[in-house]
């Protein structure tokens, strides 16, 4: 689930970055459409496999909603505006690539709140993700960066809020399940963002058959089962397991032939490196001790 969530992710990027750069729609209006249309379809999925009361139950309990809202503004909007923002003011491969560097962020915060201690393997990995991310940016070259500064700071954002989301998901997957949490988030934050800036509020004079497919692809494949299969996986896996794992969605994100100086595939290999050696260097500590429980 979370391997083809993510890969959904990155071709997603890829085409919701034509979508921006070449049919002129702007980041505000695809976010909030995306999540809305998408949620819509999760909650009406989830009324027609489960009872009403099962779907609108969690409107009753105070904590789970303030919960919610926190996870749809904090975690579902925040991932997906940051996300956007930098594929659209660079490309969807340095965004991707700059989003996963999320394992690192969770790795400081399972250190800084004391659940895991400073490893070797943690030092190695910061330092893989720190030069492969300065290839990527630079191309080799301190003098010019390869995507504006403004798109380096939403790809980072966009890292630390998938951290979040990853993080905070857990509790209210257990407790309602993965089609009720992630359907009222993406309505929470589409509605919020669709206030400061309208879905009908669009201009559809110059769409085509092929936007319309792009836009498709976008909401069902690029959000709806992308967040779903990834949140989804996270009640077998623990959170670091399900954001490591996602980072096949860069590999989608080269795989459409995104342009690459020699410099930055380097960057990506170093980061595609760390990800997948954070995931197989597993301390045998933690191996026994699990199989002691």
């Amino acid at each position: 689930m979370v391997l083809l969530g993510a890969s959904f992710w990155g071709i997603g990027g890829t085409v919701a970055q034509r979508l921006f750069q070449g049919e002129g729609i702007s980041v505000d209006w695809l976010v909030s459409v995306r999540l809305l249309v998408a949620g819509l379809i999760m909650i009406i999925i989830a009324l027609l496999t489960h009872s009403n009361a099962h779907v609108f139950h969690i409107w009753k309990d105070k904590r789970a909603v303030k919960k919610l809202v926190i996870f749809g503004l904090c975690g579902m909007l925040a991932v997906q505006y940051t996300y956007m923002a930098s594929i659209s003011l660079g490309n969807a491969a340095v965004a991707t690539l700059l989003q996963y560097l999320a394992p690192v962020f969770i790795i400081f915060y399972l250190i800084i709140t004391k659940v895991s201690k400073l490893k070797f393997r943690e030092i190695l990995a910061v330092s893989l993700a720190l030069t492969g991310t300065f290839f990527l940016l630079t191309n080799g070259s301190v003098d010019t960066l390869s995507v504006p500064f403004s798109a380096v700071v939403w790809g980072v954002l966009s890292g630390v809020a998938l951290a979040f989301y990853t993080l905070y998901a857990g509790q209210l997957l257990d407790e309602w399940g993965s089609l009720n949490v992630i359907g009222w988030a993406m309505i929470i934050g589409g509605t919020v963002l669709g206030v400061f800036h309208q879905p009908w509020d669009v201009d559809m004079s110059g769409w085509t058959l092929e936007t319309l497919i792009y836009l498709f692809f976008v909401v069902i494949f690029g959000t709806m089962i992308a967040f779903w299969f990834y949140l989804e996986s996270l009640k077998y896996l623990k959170p670091q397991e399900t954001s490591l794992l996602g980072s096949v969605e860069p590999l989608a994100a080269i795989w459409l032939q995104i342009p690459f100086g020699a410099f930055q595939m380097l960057g990506a290999g170093l980061i595609l490196f760390m990800v997948i050696y954070l995931s197989i260097a597993e301390d045998k500590s933690e191996v026994a001790h699990i199989e002691t429980q």
